[in-house]
């Protein structure tokens, strides 16, 4: 029994060094989800999906509810918002009133988390590149880096498949933010909030710190393979 005590008290104290090395590890390039990472745009997003399943006389939905199905982009959102999804004859029409009222609301309560603007600020000033990839579709990810973060973030891709970038997971936004910062993968981190940004950092072969502050907790981030977590934004420059 106390052999054993010993062996989990060992495990427990190399995860947690390990953990806060990684985390205390400098990069010259880092790059950021936006939702339930930089920015708290979960009251926004939930009251934009009950606006458009009310316009269609659809049941409506918990803010929990939002919070589990935002991540993978405002489409797969609307395919679990509406009942049986894209099958649905009305989805089409729910997802244009979602994307047209949320595009006009998307300030109403939207707030960065408490000490991201200063988080941000220390970065730039130690001349560090950062850049936002997000899911959200590609007006609203440029309208809220602009009025939020800007003279903070260089660089801001949302969602445009048109363009030939898929959503993440797949690494394609976050190697067109490195291609537009003029950045390498070598000294880059991604930083995020879900296990959609465990996949996006593995897919983009760069290392992931994940933030506890978000639309996931700490378990549910360990059971999804994080390895190197902060429950703090000011953790990330310390």
């Amino acid at each position: 029994m106390l052999y054993s005590m010993k062996i989990k008290n060992y495990l427990a104290l190399h995860w947690f060094f390990r953990t806060f090395a990684l985390a205390m590890k400098q990069y010259m390039t880092y790059i950021f989800d936006l939702d339930g990472t930089l920015l708290n745009t979960l009251g926004d997003l939930a009251t934009a999906v009950n606006h458009a399943l009310r316009q269609h006389q659809m049941a409506e939905h918990s803010t929990d509810d939002v919070r589990r199905f935002v991540g993978n982009g405002v489409r797969v959102l609307m395919q679990q918002a509406v009942p049986g999804g894209e099958e649905n004859p009305l989805f089409g029409s729910v997802l244009q009133t979602f994307q047209q009222y949320y595009l006009e609301h998307a300030l109403d309560t939207t707030a960065p988390y408490d000490g991201i603007i200063d988080m941000l600020g220390e970065l730039r000033r130690r001349g560090c590149h950062v850049a936002v990839v997000s899911n959200k579709f590609y007006a609203a990810t440029q309208e809220l880096c602009h009025h939020f973060f800007s003279g903070l973030v260089e660089v801001a891709i949302g969602e445009h498949e048109a363009e030939g970038i898929r959503r993440k997971p797949a690494p394609d936004t976050v190697e067109e933010a490195l291609r537009q910062l003029g950045a390498d993968k070598a000294g880059a981190v991604y930083v995020g909030d879900s296990d959609v940004d465990l996949l996006t950092a593995r897919n983009a072969a760069l290392p992931c710190i994940s933030v506890t502050w978000g639309f996931r907790d700490r378990q549910f981030l360990l059971d999804h393979g994080a390895t190197t977590l902060v429950s703090q934004p000011q953790e990330i420059t310390q």
